[in-house]
């Protein structure tokens, strides 16, 4: 898995958050899709939309209608994503990757479930109140809960909070 995708959409998805955005892009990969709708199922963004390098009109943010992918214009494809904010303050206030480029972190069942009442599990901290944590596993990207429902561990990408 490249993970430098997935660690520069964190990083600027947290900038966008502090720019106070309503609609941001990332680039079209399948990993940066997983993380963003499994972000999108945890309520953390509003929507998201493959497009072209313009932004959609804001009616067709929420339908499921797209361009169709082309040897001609796959590289220029973008995924749009429309951030939240509640009482005028983003839902996302940090986003920190924990797996790295050049340190990959791996977490068993037991390991998260540790990490999910709170406590310390090897290189990983416990799951403060509201923080989320996204686990890269075989039945995709999952939030650390659905992981722990699914029996399955990976690949730890990134904390939300």
């Amino acid at each position: 898995m490249p993970m430098h995708s997935i660690t520069n959409a964190c990083a600027h998805l947290q900038n966008a958050t502090r720019a106070r955005l309503g609609l941001t892009s990332l680039p079209n990969t399948k990993y940066v899709l997983r993380l963003a709708l499994a972000m999108h199922r945890a309520g953390l963004i509003s929507s998201v939309t493959r497009g072209g390098p313009t932004p959609p009109p804001p009616e067709a943010l929420l339908t499921t209608e797209t361009e169709p992918v082309t040897t001609a214009n796959v590289a220029n494809r973008r995924l749009w994503i429309g951030l939240k904010y509640w009482n005028n303050q983003p839902v996302m206030s940090k986003l920190q990757p924990v797996s790295k480029p050049s340190r990959r972190v791996t977490a068993t069942i037991p390991e998260l479930a540790k990490v999910a009442r709170g406590f310390r599990a090897g290189h990983l901290l416990g799951l403060n109140v509201g923080e989320l944590m996204f686990i890269s596993t075989d039945k995709g990207v999952l939030e650390i809960r659905e992981a722990l429902e699914k029996k399955s561990g990976g690949l730890v990408l990134c904390r939300v909070s």
